[in-house]
């Protein structure tokens, strides 16, 4: 395995960094309180290429492979997480079904704009009846001549106020289970498509979840993204290709706070000096340090699979199980190291600690990664079951 980084990406990593630094950082505050990401930064995110991470080139992207763009994830996860998750959910699950299922059509149409960030993409899967079990879900299409027609609905669509091309996920035939699912790309502005109320979250503040609707909502044959019934299967690919990637945003955001929180323990003083003296606090650091230093080479071995074209279904829930679970222990312990510090709206810690919580729910409970892994250890025990008997 070789996870050294090309000097493409090491510059590109470099110009990102700054950028976080520079740009987005100092209007976190203004993100949090306003609840979206302003243009000038969408604007300058466009020109730097942060949409088209890895869509391939010939369609306008950088066209990097995952273990580069676990690279620009890292530092982008470093700032405001409702920034890191519009660029996130945009690169991952918004556009990877269009360029690993479309035809080529499709992607023609597609890609361009949304590799340069004219258009923003959004998956649409989950539902009120349909989360953890996605299997359950409610939204129809029924084909009628050269469209279909979609009714139902959708929640917790990220990116849905600003996406222009959706990812949805709707069933076709009820009387096949999961294999009666088939995934469309449903534009914004197709007939019986809206979108619903805003929802309040706890965090990530800057990236907006909306409801979306589906009134007899047209779209064209030509945009069945991949085969009818194939939508369960597709879901599961694109969701497992972004994990990694969320793992290495997470990574970011631990870095950050490891970093936030050494500096106030050397600068706060208690009973005459700095309390990173005390034995109990340089443990706490010690302990993040580790997690850390554990997630990075997770999240970069699975990245190096991806890129190979290995199978990582199970790896991929481990990554992303690790990263979430990391991410809240270590979000836990900066709070607890500053003290009341942490807990006031003025400072990043506590924005972090809010954020962190997402993680182990969405695009996968923690839970739902660990039925996973087992499910995956099951079929190696099967096989060499078979393999014996034979």
């Amino acid at each position: 395995m070789n996870f050294e980084l090309s000097d493409d990406i090491k510059l590109l990593k470099s110009t990102v960094s700054d950028f976080v630094y520079n740009e987005v950082d100092p209007y976190a505050n203004q993100i949090e309180e306003n609840d979206e990401i302003p243009k000038k930064i969408m604007e300058m995110s466009k020109e730097m290429g942060l949409f088209g991470l890895s869509i391939p080139e010939e369609y306008g992207g950088l066209g990097i492979g995952m273990v580069g763009k676990c690279a620009v994830y890292e530092e982008v996860g470093k700032t405001i997480n409702g920034y890191t998750t519009v660029i996130g959910g945009h690169n991952a699950i918004g556009t990877v079904g269009i360029v690993e299922m479309g035809t080529e059509e499709q992607k023609k149409k597609y890609l361009p704009k949304l590799a340069s960030g004219e258009y923003i993409g959004a998956f649409a899967l989950t539902e009120p009846d349909a989360g953890s079990d996605a299997s359950n879900l409610k939204t129809t299409a029924v084909r009628k001549g050269d469209k279909y027609i979609l009714n139902g609905s959708k929640h917790y669509i990220t990116n849905a106020s600003i996406a222009c091309v959706f990812t949805v996920m709707a069933v076709t035939d009820p009387s096949k289970g999961p294999k009666g699912i088939t995934s469309f790309i449903v534009e914004k502005d197709f007939p019986g498509l809206k979108i619903g109320k805003k929802e309040k979250k706890m965090g990530l503040h800057g990236a907006q979840s909306f409801e979306l609707f589906f009134e007899d909502c047209e779209v064209p044959v030509s945009n069945v993204l991949g085969e009818e019934g194939q939508g369960y299967v597709n879901a599961l690919k694109i969701l497992a290709n972004g994990r990694a990637g969320l793992a290495a945003r997470n990574l970011g955001s631990c870095i950050k706070l490891l970093e936030l929180t050494l500096d106030f323990a050397m600068e706060r003083k208690q009973f005459g000096k700095p309390i990173f003296e005390q034995q109990v606090i340089q443990h706490y650091l010690a302990e993040m340090d580790l997690d850390i230093e554990t997630l990075r080479s997770m999240t970069y071995r699975v990245a190096w699979m991806v890129d190979q074209g290995m199978n990582v279904i199970k790896e991929a829930a481990m990554v992303k199980l690790l990263g979430s679970e990391v991410y809240c222990r270590i979000a836990d312990k900066a709070v607890q190291i500053h003290g009341g510090l942490g807990y006031m709206q003025d400072y990043p810690i506590e924005r972090y600690y809010r954020d962190a919580r997402i993680t182990r729910i969405y695009e996968g409970t923690s839970e739902i990664q660990k039925n996973i892994i087992a499910a995956q250890l099951r079929k190696v025990i099967s096989s060499k079951k078979e393999t014996v008997t034979v």
